[in-house]
């Protein structure tokens, strides 16, 4: 998969793109990422790639221009890349944005700055609008870093193994549930037994168990809308009365500790 990133400040990339999975991948040629600085695109010999809003404010904002030219280029050789802008204005990236990402043939991810772009390249050039949320960053080479990385990591064979994707938090839906090694046992905190029983339809039950009773806990929202299996039904309320107790359990022993004193 083709990554073609434009932004004023290229030098940022260079660690997240020289470690780990994705340095791997890039050199195994599952993915390829190109870094293009706008201001090489720029129509005078100071290479201006922003300039002062029509209408007065604060700020500076990215001339249509040279982010035009990085474009046409770009797209010149990848003609079926989405074109995407990391935007506060943009749909929320989660999951399924990656999974959906994934199966392009390549993205082209603008790095809005300053105040952001000028808005004929939302209107002639872009195809998707993506936000990580409702905060600002300082730029969208951040936000760039994390669509590169959650999109490759998607890709048949960027990971050691596939089944690490498809276990993920939120690939089905639900968070991930707890993950050991060794050692057996650290500071009293032991591992599951049912961990170690060798036992793997009972493990893949207490997984999917697990996994509802933290997304109960922590994200119940993203239950909602999910489809569940007769089986499912029954550990999710397992889970749920599970959690019942344990708040029960903590309240009552707080309760004693305060009678206590």
């Amino acid at each position: 998969m083709k990554f073609d990133i434009l932004t004023l400040f290229p030098a940022m990339f260079d660690g997240p793109l020289t470690e780990s999975i994705l340095k791997r991948a890039a050199e195994n040629g599952l993915i390829e990422v190109a870094l293009h600085n706008i201001r090489d695109w720029a129509l005078d010999k100071h290479a201006t790639a922003d300039d002062s809003p029509y209408g007065g404010g604060a700020g500076m904002v990215m001339k249509v221009e040279p982010i035009a030219g990085a474009i046409e280029a770009v797209k010149r050789k990848h003609p079926n890349s989405r074109v995407i802008l990391t935007t506060p204005c943009g749909r929320p990236f989660n999951h399924a944005v990656a999974e959906e990402l994934s199966r392009e043939e390549g993205v082209i991810i603008i790095c809005g700055r300053y105040e952001g772009v000028d808005e004929r390249v939302r209107t002639l050039f872009v195809d998707d609008e993506i936000s990580l949320g409702d905060f600002v960053l300082t730029g969208g080479e951040i936000a760039a870093m994390v669509i590169v990385d959650a999109v490759a990591r998607l890709v048949p064979g960027v990971l050691g193994s596939d089944a690490s994707a498809q276990y993920d938090s939120f690939a089905d839906g639900l968070l991930e549930y707890p993950q050991y090694t060794r050692p057996p046992e650290f500071r009293g905190e032991k591992v599951p037994d049912i961990l170690l029983s060798g036992n793997h339809a009972e493990i893949a039950k207490w997984r999917r168990r697990e996994s509802f009773r933290r997304t109960l806990a922590s994200r119940p929202e993203l239950l909602d809308g999910i489809e569940l299996s007769k089986a499912d039904k029954k550990l999710m309320e397992e889970a749920r009365k599970g959690a019942e107790a344990s708040t029960k359990a903590v309240t009552g022993a707080e309760a004693s500790a305060k009678a206590a004193r």
